[in-house]
């Protein structure tokens, strides 16, 4: 195994062990807002450190505005959005769900007439669409609750328009640089939310202390370093085709340390999300030839 899919691997356990580590949180009773406020000012910090300083990451106000606001509340939307619905679906149901996102960048793409819709990529949402069917199910069936489906999806949409913004907005910066702005605005945002809900928690169980800590430093900023070296080095389609693998050890570990026990419906559902996930990776012959 090169060090570089290593790399991969290990981003994708990382980011696939953060809807576990909040359930370990919340169950302890700390808000989801506070606990994300948390992880994002860890993770500034650190990134800021890592990046040289204070300098080395201050950029001019307009630009330095825009990329707390528009990254910073976009990463807000989709981490609220999908841990939110940690109160109505299993860890492991959210992470699939949450891997609809390649289909709802294609979608997107071809609406706003950027990519065409070939046969592979119709027949690669159609897949995607069954596997989704196959495990929301319906309420009579024991299927997934209603509400916990449309937080994920809607995460996962919200993701799929952020791709394209976050890569406008980080235009010839550095990741970490970039990083950092979006951190701080999305701390700024889930400060100024528990702040609402009353004053910040001050008591904290080693449990949850550890998993916050975990989560910021662990999870997010030395997950995404490690996922960029990996990528620069092996490319896109193989980095996403290695990154399937983050719903799997989600559910893994939420059946270890959660209990959650994946029925056979979410895993063939998840099964089919993540092979539309690699068939839309793959470009067709002619595309190809051209690029």
């Amino acid at each position: 195994m090169s060090r570089a899919t290593a790399m991969v691997l290990f981003s994708a356990c990382c980011f696939g062990s953060i809807p576990v580590l909040i359930t370990l949180v919340t169950r302890d009773g700390v808000r989801l807002p506070e606990i994300l406020f948390w992880r994002y000012l860890l993770a500034a910090v650190l990134l800021v450190v890592l990046s040289g300083g204070i300098a080395a990451v201050r950029l001019p106000g307009s630009r330095a505005a825009s990329l707390l606001v528009l990254l910073g509340g976009g990463q807000a939307a989709i981490a609220f959005l999908s841990l939110s619905a940690l109160k109505y679906i299993p860890a492991a149901s959210l992470t699939f769900l949450f891997y609809t996102y390649p289909a709802w960048v294609t979608l997107i793409s071809a609406v706003r007439g950027i990519d065409r819709l070939t046969a592979i990529r119709v027949s690669a949402l159609v897949c995607s669409l069954i596997g989704l069917a196959v495990m929301i199910g319906t309420p009579s069936s024991g299927g997934l609750n209603a509400t916990g489906v449309i937080l994920a999806l809607s995460s996962a949409v919200v993701y799929a328009i952020y791709i394209p913004v976050i890569n406008h907005l980080g235009a010839g910066l550095d990741a970490k640089v970039t990083s950092t702005y979006a951190c701080v605005g999305a701390a700024v945002i889930f400060l100024a939310v528990s702040l609402t809900g009353g004053a910040l928690t001050t008591h904290y169980t080693p449990v949850a202390i550890g998993s916050v800590v975990v989560i910021a430093i662990v999870c997010t900023v030395f997950a995404f370093i490690t996922f960029l070296r990996g990528l620069a080095v092996i490319g896109p389609v193989r980095t996403a085709i290695i990154s399937t693998v983050e719903p799997f050890w989600a559910a893994l570990l939420a059946s270890v340390v959660l209990k959650q026990l994946p029925g056979p419906r979410t895993f063939l559902g998840g099964f089919l999300i993540l092979v539309a996930v690699v068939v839309l990776q793959l470009k067709p012959k002619a595309e190809a030839a051209t690029t």
